[in-house]
């Protein structure tokens, strides 16, 4: 597998990465069971989403980049704009990448996902939102 040159800490990169698919997994899932039990797929799509966003944001503080701070609204609001800017970017890259160039969906998606994480959602999350104090000054890989 290869490492991005201006990966640190290979782990990290790794159990970020498993925090991704962990959410991903519990959106999907609770997206089906509560659908198929008869919520709404809009309030199903919400609920589901924001489990998922829970286990992405507690799964990457305490696992990946081992973060034992309080938590504080900040910080959550800080995860909060960097899904919100990952979602925007997987948007854009989809559209490029799937509509425009015809890159079958699934495919598209898999790779968009993955570049947006290395090169956008893993460094924001380790220089804005589970930075270090050495961090603190450091600019964004």
């Amino acid at each position: 597998m290869l490492i991005p040159w201006f990966v640190k800490n290979p782990r990290e990169l790794l159990t970020a990465g498993a925090g991704g698919i962990a959410a991903t997994v519990v959106d999907v899932l609770l997206l089906i069971l509560m659908v198929e039990h008869g919520v709404s797929v809009p309030t199903a799509a919400f609920l589901a989403a924001t489990a998922g966003a829970v286990v992405c944001f507690l799964m990457n503080k305490y696992i990946a980049f081992r973060d034992r701070t309080s938590v504080t609204i900040e910080q959550i609001g800080r995860f909060g704009a960097v899904a919100v800017t990952t979602a925007m970017l997987m948007a854009l890259s989809m559209k490029i990448v799937a509509v425009h160039l015809g890159v079958p969906y699934l495919v598209a998606k898999l790779v968009c996902a993955a570049t947006i994480f290395v090169v956008w959602a893993y460094p924001a999350q380790r220089r804005l939102v589970f930075a270090r104090p050495m961090d603190a000054g450091a600019s964004m890989a």
